[in-house]
């Protein structure tokens, strides 16, 4: 069994505010391959996270600690709506769809999402990135 404490959070925040695109992953699957992609995301304010979406896959996030935004798109750019996850609020999580063009805000260093999405893991492909 591997914990989910905080010094496994500690560990991965410092790796991510030493990492260049200010984010860290910590892997639960076995392989990219895994037919469910299980994974803390440490993320950093100022990461860069382009407006994309998944074709193969819901995302179901859920805030550890800190605070993100999540923002959703319409094809032609135009934000649809927003939402602050905070757990100190209350609010923990969100789902977003399959096909729903979004991306996120870091609002605290030290933010922590645990991440759940159908696998395999499919890089991000041009035509699934918004510009």
């Amino acid at each position: 069994m591997r914990l989910i404490d905080t010094f496994l959070l500690d560990t991965i925040t410092s790796r991510a505010q030493e990492s260049p695109r200010l984010r860290m992953n910590y892997n639960f699957h076995d392989s990219l391959a895994a037919p469910s992609q299980r994974l803390i995301n440490a993320v950093e304010p100022g990461t860069i996270m382009p407006i994309h979406r998944h074709l193969h896959t819901s995302e179901t996030y859920v805030v550890l600690r800190g605070r993100i935004k999540v923002v959703i798109y319409s094809s032609n750019r135009m934000p649809l709506m927003s939402s602050i996850i905070d757990p100190s609020k209350g609010i923990y999580g969100g789902h977003i769809d399959k096909g729903e063009w979004h991306t996120i805000e870091v609002l605290d260093r030290g933010s922590i999402i645990f991440e759940c999405k159908d696998g395999p893991y499919i890089p991000i492909s041009e035509n699934c990135i918004l510009k």
